[in-house]
């Protein structure tokens, strides 16, 4: 029960904007990142955009909200934290959709957090369909201790009416809440962008920073986003 009231006043602490700045030292077990969450509803969708081409066919992107922000040890014993993101692309052409994604090893600063950064990692995994999977607790911890001071890549096609599901990973080198963290895979020409928004915690809610990272592209072209 103890761990289970710390690791919620993380994840509030982290992510949410219902509390006050102040940010203290929250300290957590690694634990389960979420249970499966069907992800059809549009309250598990933080952002949906789709992009058509000449021919009115649809490239769908759907970014998912932040599924928990636990504490992990680096190989060095340094205290961090984490949090997972989801993203699924729908192919609703007619043609196989070449996905590349190639997220650079890059640390960046946290604005007002002086000496701290985050770094983004992306498992090779692949989400089903229409669900979130249970995230396994040892395997998560494994792929950090094992690719933190890596760059993270995968290919994959998309077929025609099809979806392939992915996650973000989200290392932070703090336990204190930095603000609440939005997500987004947005395509942009044939190039994909993987932008990173923190808000205040404070209401109303307002943006401290953002970050775009340059994260890799698509073989398809032509492709506008809708407004």
């Amino acid at each position: 029960m103890k761990k289970i009231i710390l690791l919620i006043l993380t994840i509030i602490g982290l992510f949410s904007c219902n509390q006050s700045n102040k940010s203290k030292s929250n300290t957590v077990a690694i634990e389960t990142v979420n249970s499966v969450k069907n992800v059809q509803s549009d309250k598990d969708i933080y952002s949906k955009n789709e992009y058509t081409d000449s021919y009115d066919k649809n490239i769908i992107i759907e970014n998912g909200y932040p599924r928990g922000g636990v504490k992990y040890i680096d190989p060095d014993g340094k205290e961090c934290s984490y949090a997972v993101f989801w993203t699924r692309i729908n192919n609703e052409t007619d043609n196989p959709l070449e996905l590349n994604i190639d997220l650079p090893i890059n640390s960046y600063k946290i604005s007002n957090f002086p000496g701290k950064y985050f770094k983004v990692l992306i498992p090779t995994d692949t989400l089903t369909l229409d669900k979130i999977p249970l995230i396994n607790q040892t395997t998560l911890k494994s792929f950090l201790d094992n690719n933190i001071d890596k760059p993270s890549s995968f290919k994959r096609t998309i077929n025609p009416k099809k979806s392939n599901g992915f996650y973000f990973v989200m290392l932070i080198s703090t336990l204190e809440a930095t603000g609440m963290t939005r997500t987004e895979l947005n395509l942009k020409g044939q190039k994909l962008f993987y932008k990173i928004s923190r808000y205040s915690m404070t209401k109303p809610a307002t943006i401290i920073d953002e970050k775009e990272i340059n994260c890799g592209s698509i073989n398809l072209k032509n492709f506008v986003r809708k407004k």
